[in-house]
């Protein structure tokens, strides 16, 4: 028979949430590694590793493609991240690659692991989408019963205690994006924010050196966020969605600035390594700061999206430096 999790399915995502649920015996706690999620598909000498979106991974990991085929399973679907330990994340990205032999290549150098953390298929291939959360937990457990400690196969941790949860999150940064807690009754939900997902944020006052608008539409999505390094030069770090904040009040502040100015050091865009598709910047006059909160800053970038919290005109705008972030 052939598995019965079919390859368009997609993972089942995570609510951000400001604080973690209360502990005891309905939840279960998780920490969130930082990496690719991956689901992989193992059909006897069929392997496939699926990203987020549904892009094929085993040409870009090729040792973990061959690892999942070694294994004795010879049917299952595992819901997991992709990691490359001591590395940044800088090094999962340069895996996608369109040439194969960079992918071989550093599959040698920097070889990846994958930290599973749910189980969609028993060894005959039948669905556990609609078995609960513990049943699919004690499968996937049993399954890494089997599995040799040097595969590159990790089973993630997991705990009932927040208290213990809350301990990982001094690994923030070094491997570690946050904590996701799961409903031990939860059935695998695909394509649904249906686990909880907890960060530390911070906040750091930025310029806006930047703006992407809608296509074919001025309507403002994203500012684009800046800081100063020692020698003046303003560099891209990340962006911030503006849906929460008027147009009305975007209009006012920007109308005069936009089209002047810009960043000066790094600069935002560049192709995606997905389509190739490139987006094209705004420049705008670096002279207004926005306090934003930030969850992962990363080689002085912030890993992921901002969020506005507020314009900050008391502030000058030369004095939004690298000093805030560690740029390491």
């Amino acid at each position: 028979m052939k598995i019965e999790v079919p390859l368009s399915l997609k993972p089942m995502e995570a609510e951000a949430v400001d604080a973690l649920p209360p502990a005891g015996e309905s939840w279960q706690y998780e920490p969130k590694v930082d990496g690719f999620r991956c689901i992989i598909f193992r059909d006897r000498d069929e392997v496939h590793l699926q990203s987020k979106n549904q892009k094929p991974l085993e040409r870009y990991f090729p040792e973990i493609a061959a690892a999942a085929k070694a294994l004795d399973r010879k049917r299952f679907v595992l819901d997991g991240e992709l990691v490359i330990p001591g590395q940044p994340f800088d090094a999962l990205q340069a895996r996608l690659h369109p040439a194969t032999s960079r992918a071989e290549r550093l599959s040698r150098e920097t070889p990846a692991q994958y930290v599973a953390f749910d189980l969609l298929a028993d060894n005959a291939g039948k669905t556990l989408l609609d078995k609960p959360f513990s049943e699919r937990r004690a499968a996937l457990e049993a399954l890494f019963a089997t599995i040799d400690r040097g595969a590159p196969f990790l089973l993630s941790k997991a705990t009932n205690k927040s208290k213990t949860a809350r301990t990982w999150l001094k690994q923030l940064g070094k491997g570690l994006d946050g904590i996701v807690a799961k409903r031990l009754d939860l059935r695998y939900r695909p394509g649904v924010r249906a686990m909880l997902k907890y960060k530390l944020w911070q906040s750091i006052d930025c310029v806006v050196g930047g703006v992407y608008c809608q296509k074919n539409a001025l309507v403002i999505e994203y500012l684009l966020m800046g800081l100063y390094d020692e020698t003046g030069r303003l560099h891209y770090i990340g962006r911030c969605r503006a849906q929460t904040i008027p147009q009305e009040d975007l209009a006012a502040r920007l109308v005069t600035r936009l089209g002047r100015g810009g960043f000066t050091g790094k600069q935002p865009g560049g192709e995606s390594r997905w389509t190739g598709g490139k987006r094209e910047a705004i420049p705008v006059e670096p002279d207004l700061v926005v306090e934003v909160s930030a969850d992962h800053i990363e080689n002085g970038r912030f890993r992921h999206g901002s969020r506005f919290v507020r314009w900050r005109p008391d502030k000058d705008a030369a004095a939004c430096s690298f000093d805030q972030v560690s740029r390491t």
